[in-house]
C-alpha cells in the first residue's frame, strides 16, 4: 500500500518521463502536482491517500488528463495560461494548479477513476517495425491480435499509410499518413497485409461517443498538438468503420483466441503497447504459458510471433521486440521509440542486451534493479 510521500512522488517520476519526452508544460503540471494537492479538495484527498502503486496506476496522468480537458473546455481560464505556456513560474503554477483542485473538484474527481486511455496511434509506426521483421521472416499475411486496445485506434493499422524513413507502407489512398522521425537507415521493402485484426481491453472505449472522444484527446499532451490533431483523424475513421474490439480479460482472451483454428498461409501475432506493466504478475504469466504453448505448436504454414512495443524505464524509452515460432525464438530487439511514436530508432538485432545484464523473463520481456527502483516496485 503506497503513503502519501510516494503518491506525491508519483507526480515527479512523472515529469522526469515528460521532461524526457520533451513535453515541458506537462511536466511542469506534473511538477505542481506534488506539492499543489492537498486535502482540502475530495480529488487531492483521494491522490493523497491513494491505495495502490500510483506509478502503475498512472495516477499522475489521470489527473493531468482531467485538467488538460478543463482547458480544453475553456471553463478555468488561469489555468489556461499554464497549458498554452504563458506562466512557467514554479511557484505560480504551483497556486494555479492547487486552486483549480479546489475550484473544480467535481469536474476532476471522476478523472481518478479509471486509467488513461492512451493507445497512441502514432505508437503503431513502432509496431511496424516489428512486424516487418515478421513479414520478412514468414511472407504471409499477418492475423494480428492487440491486448489493452483501449478505444481501439491502433486496430486501424491497416488503414493507415506509413512513412518510415521514406519507405511506405500501405494503402495508397490512406487518409491518414504517419511519418515519425526515422532514425537510421530506412526498412527495407515489404507487404504487410493483414488477414484480420482484433483487440481487447478491459474497459474498451467506444470512440464514436462525443464524450469519450472528448476525454481521449484531452489525455495527448498540450505539448504535442499533432497528437491530438492525429487521435481526431482516426476517430473519424472509426466512426465510419469501427474495428473488431472486444471487452474482456487480456490473458483469457489470448488464450481463447490462441486456441483457435489457424488458417494455413497466416501469421498470427499478438501485439501490444505501453500495457505490460499494468496487467498485473498473474495475467502476464497466463498470457506467457499460453504463448509457449501456442509456440509449441507453430509450424511453417501456421507461424506464430510477438510484437511488443514496451517501456524501458531506466532510460525512459520504449523498446520494440519480436519473438517468432518455429525458428529461433530468443527476443530480439528491433527498434527504439519515443512513447507516443514521434520518432523511431532501428536498432541491431544482433546488439540485443545479452541476459547477464537484464533479467528476461520467458517471454522476454526484460527489467533491471534500476527500473523496478524508479518505478517503485
Amino acid at each position: 500500500m503506497a503513503d502519501e510521500a510516494t503518491n506525491r512522488g508519483a507526480f515527479m517520476i512523472q515529469h522526469h518521463y515528460c521532461t524526457v519526452m520533451a513535453a515541458p508544460i506537462t511536466a511542469r503540471v506534473c511538477q505542481a502536482l506534488s506539492t499543489a494537492v492537498s486535502r482540502d479538495s475530495r480529488t487531492g484527498a483521494r491522490v493523497l491517500d491513494w491505495p495502490g502503486e500510483p506509478t502503475a496506476d498512472a495516477l499522475p496522468l489521470r489527473l493531468v488528463g482531467g485538467l488538460h480537458a478543463l482547458h480544453r473546455d475553456g471553463t478555468a481560464p488561469d489555468l489556461s495560461q499554464v497549458f498554452r505556456g504563458e506562466i512557467t513560474d514554479e511557484a505560480a503554477v504551483a497556486r494555479i494548479v492547487g486552486e483549480t483542485l479546489v475550484a473544480h473538484d467535481d469536474a476532476l474527481f471522476g478523472w481518478l477513476d479509471s486509467p488513461p486511455q492512451t493507445n497512441e496511434p502514432g505508437r503503431s509506426a513502432a509496431l511496424m517495425a516489428g512486424l516487418i521483421d515478421v513479414v520478412r521472416r514468414f511472407d504471409q499475411p499477418i492475423a494480428l491480435l492487440e491486448i489493452g486496445s483501449s478505444a481501439g485506434l491502433n486496430l486501424m493499422i491497416d488503414r493507415f499509410g506509413f512513412d518510415l524513413g521514406g519507405t511506405r507502407y500501405g494503402p495508397a489512398d490512406a487518409a491518414l499518413t504517419i511519418r515519425p522521425e526515422w532514425r537510421g537507415d530506412a526498412p527495407p521493402a515489404a507487404d504487410v497485409r493483414f488477414a484480420s485484426i482484433r483487440g481487447v481491453d478491459i474497459q474498451p472505449i467506444d470512440a464514436r461517443d462525443p464524450a469519450n472522444a472528448r476525454r481521449l484527446a484531452a489525455y495527448a499532451w498540450i505539448d504535442t498538438p499533432e497528437r491530438i490533431a492525429r487521435i481526431e483523424q482516426v476517430i473519424a475513421l472509426i466512426n465510419t468503420d469501427p474495428p473488431q474490439l472486444d471487452a474482456g480479460d487480456a490473458a483469457q482472451w489470448v488464450a481463447e483466441r490462441l486456441a483457435e483454428p489457424q488458417p494455413a498461409g497466416e501469421t498470427r501475432v499478438l501485439v501490444h503497447s505501453v500495457v505490460w506493466q499494468y496487467l498485473g504478475e498473474a495475467r502476464q504469466a497466463a498470457i506467457r504459458a499460453a504463448m509457449a504453448a501456442a509456440a509449441a505448436r507453430a509450424t511453417s504454414e501456421r507461424p506464430l510471433a510477438w510484437v511488443r512495443m514496451e517501456p524501458n524505464k531506466q532510460s525512459a524509452v520504449q523498446e520494440v521486440w519480436v519473438q517468432a515460432w518455429p525458428g529461433a525464438a530468443a527476443p530480439r530487439r528491433v527498434a527504439q521509440s519515443h512513447a507516443h511514436g514521434t520518432w523511431v530508432a532501428p536498432t541491431d538485432p544482433a546488439d540485443t542486451p545479452p541476459d547477464g545484464d537484464f533479467v528476461i523473463g520467458g517471454a522476454g520481456y526484460w527489467e533491471n534493479a534500476a527500473t523496478r527502483k524508479l518505478a517503485g516496485a
